[in-house]
């Protein structure tokens, strides 16, 4: 769950429209106006040039994708969960008017008054909720629950309690429906093939993501593989008091990466956190094949050691959600792991036969011209710089590279220059959407590369891909 901390200073909300008839009467009012909005700018428009009307059209649509926001934000729960997915992965079917709106779901979110929490934890815990001292005021919030910090009463352990907000697993099927309904009446988005895959696909996540025990299961497993490891924390659940609406765990104390004690570490101190960020992205995708697809900064905490200025003390990312983990399967974690080593020799043709291998399992890459995968791997190059050997690839900007052989993630500039040239590909109209797997993981990469740059980390390619890639894959492929 990405954690909206600013959500405690907003009005509490004390009523949640949960029912089926609330939402579709919300909904029903929200497209009439939307529908009367599209038939007004249409009849100011008739008499203007081509001209005119395509910069009317740009201003209505921003409009048009500002109300739609504004009247899923009232809602909460699934509807909103829904505009915050489509957000992060519908830039290749939705309008840019339509993405940057959705984007600002995020910073929509407010708590609900403790009363309306209260009721559900009893529902869920019955007695149980008796042995804690819960605090009502949240420590964070989201589109589908809310985290209460409490104190077990006889341990005097520190716990929280994420709660699941009433009855939004029940609406997830009609919220997506009604979703639907109004993007189709706001004649903003093509109802496309697309557009249908990528709602299925949310579908099962938001499904996966409100059962808090497959959430309880995971987080466990998070666990059991990184309790040897100085550099993680991850909170221990507690069953006896988690169940399929309420989940329970120890509380983990951080700072967020945006807090100025964290700027204020030693160089090596930011470099190693950065380094910690991106060896569990790598084992998630190439070692695991589980992964936390929501790439927010809310998922994240960083538990700095006691003494700042020590250069050699271990700082702890404290890793929070588990609820988003998308499985991978073997197939598509072989293309990753050759895309990755041809970005680590900066190889051209080793990168083209990578993506020539994925078009016997993706259409994708076997449908695109020769021209449009010339550009991919242009791209795929470019976006792997960091985890490439500086000795094999010149086309590192100097600013970015230092005589130590550190990457400069803060320097590189790497995500606008990746994004410019993505443009150009994604302009061609052989490209269709990419598959929905490796959109996840370019958007994990994208997370990273943000969290990298905000930290002003260092890292060496060697050190980042020499553990995940063994002697074997090395040699086969030199």
């Amino acid at each position: 769950m990405a954690i909206d901390n600013t959500a405690t200073d907003k009005q509490p909300l004390d009523q949640l429209k949960t029912s089926a008839l609330d939402r579709r009467l919300s909904i029903a009012k929200a497209s009439l106006s939307i529908g009367r909005r599209w038939a007004t700018n249409s009849a100011f428009g008739l008499f203007k040039s081509k001209e005119e009307k395509a910069a009317q059209k740009q201003v209505f649509m921003r409009e048009q994708a500002q109300y739609l926001v504004t009247e899923l934000g009232k809602l909460k729960g699934s509807v909103v969960k829904i505009g915050q997915m489509l957000a992060l992965y519908g830039e290749h079917f939705l309008p840019p008017e339509i993405t940057e709106a959705l984007q600002t779901l995020n910073d929509q979110t407010s708590a609900f008054a403790y009363p309306i929490i209260e009721a559900a934890l009893i529902k869920e815990l019955g007695e149980k909720l008796q042995e804690f001292d819960i605090n009502p005021v949240p420590i964070g919030t989201a589109s589908l629950a809310q985290v209460h910090q409490a104190t077990h009463k006889t341990t005097g352990e520190q716990v929280v309690f994420k709660v699941q907000y009433p009855n939004i697993a029940d609406a997830i099927d009609s919220d997506l429906n009604l979703f639907r309904q109004l993007l189709k009446v706001s004649n903003a988005v093509p109802q496309t093939r697309q557009l249908d895959d990528w709602f299925e696909e949310i579908r099962d996540l938001l499904h996966h993501e409100v059962d808090y025990r497959l959430e309880a299961n995971t987080t466990m497993l998070f666990y059991q593989r990184l309790a040897n490891d100085p550099r993680y924390a991850v909170a221990r659940i507690l069953p006896q008091y988690s169940t399929r609406r309420v989940l329970c765990m120890t509380y983990e104390a951080g700072v967020s990466i945006m807090d100025k004690q964290v700027f204020a570490l030693p160089q090596a101190r930011r470099d190693a956190i950065g380094q910690a960020s991106i060896d569990i992205m790598l084992r998630e995708i190439f070692e695991w094949g589980d992964m936390q697809t929501d790439p927010n900064f809310g998922n994240y905490l960083i538990r700095l050691a006691k003494d700042n200025h020590n250069e050699a003390a271990i700082d702890q990312l404290v890793l929070l959600d588990f609820g988003a983990i998308r499985q991978f399967d073997d197939t598509l974690l072989h293309v990753a792991r050759e895309l990755l080593l041809a970005g680590f020799y900066h190889d051209a043709s080793r990168m083209r036969q990578a993506l020539s291998e994925a078009g016997k399992f993706y259409p994708f890459f076997a449908n695109l011209s020769e021209a449009v995968k010339d550009d991919l791997v242009a791209l795929c190059l470019l976006a792997s710089e960091p985890f490439s050997l500086p000795s094999h690839n010149p086309t590192i900007p100097a600013h970015a590279l230092d005589d130590q052989g550190y990457y400069h993630w803060a320097n590189s500039d790497l995500h606008n220059r990746v994004l410019k040239l993505a443009g150009k590909s994604a302009a061609s109209k052989s490209f269709s959407v990419p598959p929905k797997e490796l959109m996840f993981i370019s958007r994990k990469f994208i997370g990273a590369y943000t969290f990298m740059t905000v930290l002003e980390a260092r890292t060496k390619a060697t050190a980042l891909v020499a553990n995940f890639v063994t002697a074997k894959h090395i040699t086969h492929l030199s």
